[in-house]
């Protein structure tokens, strides 16, 4: 077996290069997450972080699902799930991808997922208006609406980056909206 057997194209200093560590990243991946993740989730998370080339990702992906480490449910974008025999490979191989390696892949898998479960749980609308945009964010726990403020921006641009925002701690804007309120 070659060191250095795979496509580089796109693969920051310090990713992967070996088809067989591609494979054991993604058992990794999906057998140290709470949520299933989907494929797409799992090409974005490993290519926007440099980790592995796309090509040899999604190969990779393929021989994982068909040697039966890994199985693929529910339609066009399959939800991925770790078998038995790819838990049992995963505790036995994971220490051999470097540290960074897992920790950069862990970090943005959650990353991605906390930012998709805060998409399902909170309310954004923009709504394009003649002269700008309006965007409503509401902040939900559970069924409850807890607040809901509309704000103007002048395109949908900056819609776009508020929303941004909202989104990376919606619960921390809405303690400082509150807590500016009541001093």
């Amino acid at each position: 077996m070659e060191l250095y057997d795979a496509f580089t194209e796109g693969v920051e200093p310090g990713g992967l290069r070996n088809r067989n560590e591609i494979k054991t990243l993604i058992c990794y991946l999906v057998s140290h997450l709470d949520i299933p993740i989907t494929k797409g989730q799992l090409n974005n998370i490993i290519c926007e972080e440099g980790l592995a080339n796309y090509f040899e990702l999604n190969q990779a992906l393929s021989e994982v699902l068909e040697n039966g480490n890994v199985r693929a449910e529910n339609g066009d974008d399959p939800e991925l799930y770790i078998t038995e025999i790819g838990k049992q490979n995963t505790s036995t191989l994971e220490k051999d991808l470097p540290y960074t390696v897992r920790e950069n892949a862990l970090n943005a898998a959650l990353r991605l997922q906390t930012r998709l479960r805060r998409e399902r749980e909170h309310k954004i609308e923009i709504t394009r208006l003649e002269k700008g945009c309006n965007i409503t964010m509401s902040v939900l726990d559970g069924e409850d609406e807890l607040m809901t403020v509309t704000i103007f921006v002048a395109d949908y641009e900056q819609a776009l980056a508020v929303k941004e925002k909202f989104l990376s701690d919606p619960v921390s804007i809405y303690s400082n909206i509150v807590s500016q309120l009541m001093a």
